[in-house]
């Protein structure tokens, strides 16, 4: 495939990171819209987390579907459903009238945020062939997730206190035409793979795999750890995951090669991807509810106190793509997250200082850190495979990804249930401690598993 023109191939570099901000905008926005939503349709606390729920449900689900996908039928005409899917469930969102119809059409933009993930991936390793130049691309996409997640709660709340919570869907859809019509300009066409087996039964598997892991994960703050619901749901993803396993060993064509797990790039950097969102997201989720249920903010102001954790996934993202090329992709990954433990380390003495200005300098490492490691792991995953497997390995990393987050918010959300101030703080303690021990393990994987990648040409699967 020719390598498209330079201004051409930043315009869909521009289009993927418009794509990844509102997928990410929309994971954080909604948040910050969940009391306008209880007064404005009557919603109770279940209704409402599935307003939430309903899109990571679908979005981790879909992940290694939206992969095989853009393999088979090529990232561009994927991305574009993708996109448009989106756009078009955005709307329906914001003309919803009931708590029902909301819910349906958030189900819809999973959808659409699942294809439209893993193949902007695929359109920036078509668009940027040579590494070094993919690398910064790679950075300024992770910077647009980075910006979606410092600026959707403050967005947000602006926006519901001028326009209303309806807004907050209407702003995806002059994102999403704009976003469209860049990529059907100047992305060039991608190359199909019609032969590329779809592994129906693989697929099904794997999405229900993933779905009822959601599921049981989600309901643990409903019904607790050991409800039947959630004890059946999970032992249903146990046997389904086993099945799926079984399958892809056992099929002549499977969606997802086992064999691509021998590629130590690939293996590593989709442990480390689950392992950093489990911290992240968990974290984050911990310290929404420890701004606002012991330090008594405002949710304008629980958003601006992330605000250096999450503002600095921006610019670290853009840094980390320059630096890969220079110091290499091991070494990058691995300080990255021993950076991040630091700063999760000094967040403990920080709260026993009762003051926020501590706060923010550990914040700042540890957000910081994280965003260096993503953008690294990314840029490793799509110069460890061949083009032809862009797809599988992106959706296969970003599904981790999401797993890894949903595991940190149910987890981490348990430990932070004490109904005393004592309690609350005693199991958030606790998972500081497993974030910087989680963040060590990894930076040891990434030390040891991504030597293989250092150079961008790792071993193919």
């Amino acid at each position: 495939m020719p390598t498209p023109p330079r201004s051409s191939a930043r315009l869909v570099q521009f289009a993927t990171c418009l794509g990844f901000f509102v997928v990410l905008m929309d994971v954080s926005v909604v948040n910050v819209a969940l009391q306008s939503l209880r007064l404005a349709m009557g919603a109770g606390v279940t209704g409402l987390q599935w307003v939430v729920n309903a899109y990571a449900l679908v979005f981790a689900s879909l992940l290694l579907l939206a992969g095989t996908l853009g393999d088979r039928l090529g990232a561009k005409r994927v991305f574009m459903i993708g996109f448009g899917a989106f756009t078009f469930a955005s709307m329906g969102c914001g003309t919803a009238h009931s708590l029902e119809a909301l819910i349906t059409w958030r189900l819809a933009q999973g959808v659409g945020a699942a294809l439209l993930v893993p193949t902007s991936l695929s359109l920036l390793q078509q668009a940027f062939t040579d590494e070094a130049a993919r690398n910064r691309a790679v950075g300024w996409w992770g910077a647009g997730g980075g910006i979606a997640l410092a600026a959707g709660p403050v967005i947000g709340g602006l926006l519901i206190a001028t326009l209303g919570w309806r807004s907050l869907f209407y702003l995806n859809v002059p994102i999403g035409l704009a976003g469209l019509w860049i990529t059907y300009r100047y992305a060039p066409t991608s190359p199909a793979q019609p032969d590329r087996a779809l592994d129906i039964p693989g697929q099904i598997t794997g999405a229900l795999t993933l779905a009822s892991f959601t599921f049981a994960l989600t309901q643990t703050s409903q019904v607790g750890w050991t409800s039947p619901v959630t004890l059946g749901t999970a032992l249903l993803s146990l046997l389904l995951g086993t099945l799926f396993i079984w399958l892809q060993a056992h099929t002549p064509r499977p969606m997802l090669p086992l064999s691509v797990f021998r590629n130590p790039t690939l293996s590593s950097a989709t442990l480390i991807g689950l392992m950093v969102n489990l911290v992240f997201y968990g974290m984050v989720f911990a310290f929404s509810l420890y701004f606002q249920a012991i330090e008594q903010f405002t949710p304008e102001q629980t958003g601006l106190a992330f605000l250096p954790m999450m503002g600095v996934l921006m610019g670290m993202n853009i840094v980390a793509g320059k630096l890969m090329g220079r110091i290499g992709k091991r070494a990058l990954a691995t300080v990255g997250l021993l950076i991040s433990a630091l700063g999760y380390l000094l967040l403990i003495p920080a709260l026993a200082a009762q003051a926020y200005g501590w706060l923010v300098v550990p914040m700042l490492l540890a957000g910081g850190g994280i965003a260096l490691t993503i953008a690294t792991i990314t840029s490793a995953t799509l110069a460890a495979v061949d083009r032809s497997q862009a797809g599988i390995a992106s959706g296969l990393l970003n599904a981790a990804r999401q797993v890894g987050g949903i595991v940190g918010v149910a987890v981490f959300g348990f430990w932070g249930r004490g109904v005393t101030v004592e309690g609350f703080m005693a199991g958030l303690g606790l998972a500081l401690v497993v974030s910087v021990g989680l963040l060590v393990v990894g930076a040891g994987v990434g030390f040891v598993g991504l030597r293989w990648g250092e150079s961008g040409v790792g071993v193919r699967a």
